[in-house]
């Protein structure tokens, strides 16, 4: 294992067997992060003997910042607001203070601890790395997520569970129906606040947090800090201990971890200008993020048609499905994934050099939570946002909430892209010929330089090598454009996108009109009467089909019933989600809106 290399689940660095940090840690997180040679151990953390036997069998000594602030005081059972980028080891960071304070008899059948998380993806890496730490000490975890055979989610409640990794929406259904009892949890902790906040969960999240026992230990964790969070922090938590910890700052005169940077594209043109970036970036691994199911089969096919090896990743696909996605990816055999931002969200990929927005991400949230996936553990990445005209202002209000320019740069030319292609077959040849191996092929050079002069052997050999990488697909330039001015951008249109306001677009009532273009519109049989509002209907659709927030178009809720539109290729797997699950702790039945007058 490289030694500074991080684990993806923990944010730890490994460290060669015998050389153990010393001294202790700073007052302060900057001093902390400031003097190198101030660093603890965990076994300086006065953690149990069998958590520290998982950890060195893990191979990892020292914590990471975030772990040596926060532990400490969640041990002394101080509630606890922290912001950490994603990748910062905030996993461990609660985790094992919960595994510390866990009964030693084991003999609970109610949980002691709560996790609640945005999706089923992070459900399932913050259970395993749990299972992994308290191994020793015979913990018992279990993660509950929408898409999950509800039956073994309530024989293992029945058995009994230690530690419980919930989505919120299935997590209030078992509250709900009486088979997740929250008497015994001590410890309540919001992974990925934010995130949780955007899908729509802030309901069940506050009457989670309603039903737990007010003596409670509550800990968020975040990784941007809106008025939202603060609110919640101000109303749940009581006197918390702040913690923030920043990407370390880039020496003076060393250029940024991460690049940042954006392309001026006309809508029709963003296939084409997507596939030129990528020729000339050539990144080893990537992410792609789409708004919606349908764009993002539709660029993996183009994608693959250029020659890449793109996956597709959304939520209409099975747990298997994406399985194999990932394991593509992790084991080389894809280049590119090109995922909604549900569908990627949980998702840890070490190899990951490239993120690409392939629309101006609607709110500036999201776009730190993308960017945050690159550049971690001392590696160099790149973040890539094609901006339509009508998105440049968008573009500029996420400049101004991280702080942070965004470089414009110009769409590759064909000269450019054909400039770059024959750079890389000159790299292909230079590494054929340091390598050697060539003797076999002498003699065809010696046969032709009879006839011709040795350097027309050598180019229509080099021409042949390049032709053979693939000859330039475009032949249309890519026109310039510049941004639109006036009105503000409506993100997403149809798909229920954020402008610049922060309000989600198409979300206003639609009396008496049909279904956006691409949309369908559902019935739900329950509305104003039953307290049902808009954000119970998207927190219900984003938890429980993986659907994005943003995917989810115009809302209209009457007395008795609710009418919601959702993208027509997700239509069947809403429903399907929906069948037997609760909205705001009532059945509702959801089915494909009748034609007609109504």
């Amino acid at each position: 294992m490289d030694p500074n290399t991080a684990d993806p689940t923990t944010g730890a660095t490994a460290r060669p067997t015998g050389d153990v940090p010393g001294g202790t840690t700073g007052p302060t997180v900057a001093e902390a992060v400031a003097e190198a040679t101030d660093t603890i151990s965990f076994a300086d953390l006065s953690l149990r003997p069998e958590l520290l036997h998982a950890i060195s069998q893990l191979g990892y000594e020292e914590p990471t910042p975030i772990q040596r602030e926060a532990i400490p005081p969640v041990l002394a059972g101080r509630d606890l607001l922290g912001q950490a980028a994603t990748g910062t080891g905030k996993t461990a960071a609660f985790a094992l203070p919960i595994l510390q304070r866990l009964a030693p008899d084991g003999g609970h059948r109610e949980p002691q601890a709560l996790i609640l998380v945005p999706t089923r993806e992070l459900a399932m890496q913050v259970s395993e790395a749990i299972h992994r730490y308290g191994h020793d000490l015979g913990t018992r975890v279990l993660p509950i997520y929408g898409g999950q055979p509800i039956g073994r989610q309530l024989r293992e409640l029945d058995r009994g569970v230690d530690v419980v990794v919930a989505t919120p929406g299935r997590a209030a259904d078992h509250i709900s129906r009486g088979t997740l009892r929250l008497e015994g949890v001590q410890t309540v902790v919001l992974d990925e606040a934010d995130e949780m906040l955007d899908m729509g969960f802030a309901e069940d999240i506050d009457a989670i947090l309603q039903d737990a026992p007010a003596d409670r230990q509550t800990l968020l964790f975040s990784a941007t800090m809106p008025p939202r969070i603060e609110s919640i922090a101000r109303q749940h938590l009581q006197d918390p201990v702040r913690i923030e910890i920043a990407r370390p700052a880039p020496a003076p005169g060393q250029a940024p971890r991460v690049r940042q940077s954006a392309y001026l594209v006309p809508r029709a043109y963003k296939p084409a200008a997507l596939g030129r970036v990528l020729d000339v970036e050539a990144p080893r691994a990537a992410i792609v993020f789409c708004r919606t199911r349908e764009e993002v089969d539709d660029l993996a096919e183009s994608l693959n048609g250029r020659g890449y090896r793109a996956e597709a990743l959304h939520g209409g696909m099975g747990q298997e499905q994406r399985d194999r996605v990932m394991a593509r990816l992790r084991s080389g055999t894809a280049d590119l994934i090109v995922a909604t931002d549900v569908a990627a969200r949980g998702l840890d990929i070490e190899q990951l050099t490239h993120v690409v927005n392939y629309n101006v991400p609607s709110a500036p949230e999201s776009y730190v939570h993308r960017v945050g996936r690159v550049g971690r553990a001392g590696r160099e990445g790149v973040a890539i946002t094609l901006v339509e005209p009508r998105e440049h202002r968008m573009l500029q209000t996420i400049e101004r909430v991280t702080k942070r320019r965004i470089a414009m740069e110009k769409v590759p030319t064909i000269a450019d892209l054909r400039a770059r292609r024959l750079e890389l077959t000159r790299a292909a040849l230079e590494e054929n010929i340091v390598e050697g191996d060539l003797e076999r092929y002498r003699v065809v050079v010696d046969t032709l330089s009879t006839e011709f002069d040795v350097m027309e052997v050598a180019l229509a050999a080099v021409k042949l090598a390049h032709e053979a990488g693939g000859a330039a697909a475009d032949e249309e330039e890519i026109p310039e454009v510049t941004a639109r001015e006036g009105r503000g951008p409506r993100e997403g249109g149809r798909f229920g996108g954020r402008p610049a306001g922060g309000r989600p677009a198409g979300r206003e009532e639609r009396r008496g009109r049909g279904p956006s273009a691409g949309m369908t519109r559902l019935f739900v049989s329950a509305g104003r009467s039953a307290g049902i509002r808009p954000q119970d209907l998207v927190g219900a659709i984003a938890g429980e089909a993986g659907l994005s927030g943003r995917d989810i178009g115009a809302i209209e809720i009457a007395d008795r019933f609710s009418l919601v539109e959702v993208p027509e290729s997700a239509a069947n797997d809403v429903i399907a989600a929906l069948r037997g699950s609760t909205i705001k702790g009532k059945k509702a039945t959801v089915r494909r809106e009748r034609t007609g007058p109504r």
